[in-house]
């Protein structure tokens, strides 16, 4: 999944368990992109469960949102 825009949505959510997370980059088309994979608990199903992909702007934008919602220093 290619994150174009963050939006915010209201609802109530639990706490997941912890996995197995990796990230990566790489440039695709002269754009340098971040992937971040999630893995399921067991590796018995062989791949990324969870693939989210964002560009530059996309990785500014996450980070003013971060930012806003932990209260952290600007």
């Amino acid at each position: 999944m290619y994150v174009e825009k963050w939006d915010k949505e209201s609802r109530n959510f639990r706490k997941q368990f912890p996995s197995e997370t990796t990230y990566s980059t790489n440039v695709v088309n002269g754009e340098l992109l971040f992937q971040i994979q999630t893995y399921a608990a067991s590796q018995q199903t062989g791949g990324a469960k969870q693939t989210i992909q964002f560009n530059k702007q996309g990785a500014i934008d996450l980070i003013e949102i971060l930012k806003r919602e932990f209260n952290l220093p600007l």
